[in-house]
């Protein structure tokens, strides 16, 4: 989906209309392979990793999302209202680990869950090296 060339230049016929651009931010490789679920006012939308643009009538909009592997995580939410001929942006980051809360607003966004994904991969890692010495010292 498209902008117009002139945002704010309503179509004759049509009814008012402005847009919510949303950005998902990372990539399939960089965050899931399942891009994260968007509602727009309760209702599920197609979307991809990086842009989508979403016409919609003037108004107030809550947008909910969330990603979901075995479970839902990175939920997150923002109300705002939409003026005729208006584009709002809305980013969205999902956490770096099933346990935080998903990041959303109208600026680019920090990935949630980076300290909990660092003391992952240290307890991992001091595990691992206790287990080679544990290895070398009764071998």
């Amino acid at each position: 989906m498209t902008m117009p060339e002139q945002p704010g230049q309503p179509v004759p016929g049509q009814p008012p209309v402005g847009w919510i651009d949303l950005t998902i931010q990372g990539s399939h490789m960089t965050s899931n392979l399942i891009v994260p679920t968007v509602l727009l006012n309760g209702h599920q939308m197609p979307t991809q990793y990086g842009r989508n643009v979403f016409p919609v009538p003037p108004g107030r909009w809550n947008v909910d999302m969330y990603t979901q592997w075995t479970w839902r995580f990175g939920k997150a939410a923002l109300s705002f209202d939409v003026a005729e001929g208006q584009t709002v942006p809305v980013f969205y980051a999902a956490p770096l680990t099933g346990f935080s809360k998903g990041a959303i607003g109208h600026e680019k966004q920090r990935k949630p869950g980076v300290l909990g994904f660092v003391l992952m991969m240290v307890v991992l890692l001091l595990f691992i090296v206790g287990i080679v010495a544990l290895g070398v010292v009764s071998g």
